[in-house]
């Protein structure tokens, strides 16, 4: 969420890309829609992902494997040039150029969240950044905890902050291995580990 409020920044009204839309990804979403961006695309190489992502508020899903082009050309087709801000959030090094190309020239901003392999290299035409696209990253959506936590609970309060929808499933201590098969399958989003029982 930090790295879409904090980091792109997204004006309302603002188009925004969301590449990945696992747990991290659903959380850029969540900062987009409280942004009040007006179109939220998602992009992810699973059909599946689409629907849970609706209620964090992607209005359109884009899977880059229906199309025989970079899945950035396509994106700058149904944009009218480019979204204004996008967030990678896959770690996938394709993924994160795909991100930075996707967005508008003149003001486009592409914040890396995903944590590439350590010989990854970033590789693309310079002319991207003469045409005054912006580049940023970020670790912890630049959130600092002492002075930003009082702020995020103020929203989670005021029901801005939709946080409960992440919550997809409960076990008891009892089952927490059921909890780590869920994580390790990519079923769900988080889940409650209940040390005592109701």
């Amino acid at each position: 969420m930090g790295a879409t409020l904090n980091v792109g920044k997204p004006k309302k009204g603002s188009t925004v890309a969301i590449f990945g839309l696992g747990s991290v990804g659903l959380a850029a979403a969540e900062g987009a829609r409280i942004a009040g961006a007006s179109r939220i695309i998602g992009i992810d190489l699973s059909n599946d992902r689409y629907e849970p992502a609706k209620p964090f508020g992607v209005t359109e899903f884009l899977n880059p494997k229906d199309y025989d082009k970079p899945i950035q050309e396509v994106i700058a087709d149904i944009t009218d040039g480019g979204v204004d801000c996008s967030i990678e959030c896959t770690g996938n090094i394709k993924a994160m150029i795909q991100a930075f190309e996707a967005c508008h020239d003149g003001w486009g901003v592409a914040v890396l969240v995903g944590v590439p392999h350590a010989e990854a290299v970033f590789a693309t035409n310079p002319v991207n950044f003469l045409n005054e696209r912006t580049l940023r990253g970020t670790f912890f959506g630049n959130y600092k905890p002492l002075s930003d936590l009082p702020g995020l609970v103020d929203l989670y309060l005021n029901k801005t902050l939709e946080l409960d929808k992440f919550i997809t499933d409960e076990v008891s201590f009892a089952d927490i291995n059921k909890a780590f098969d869920y994580m390790i399958k990519g079923e769900g989003l988080r889940t409650v580990i209940k040390v005592i029982d109701d």
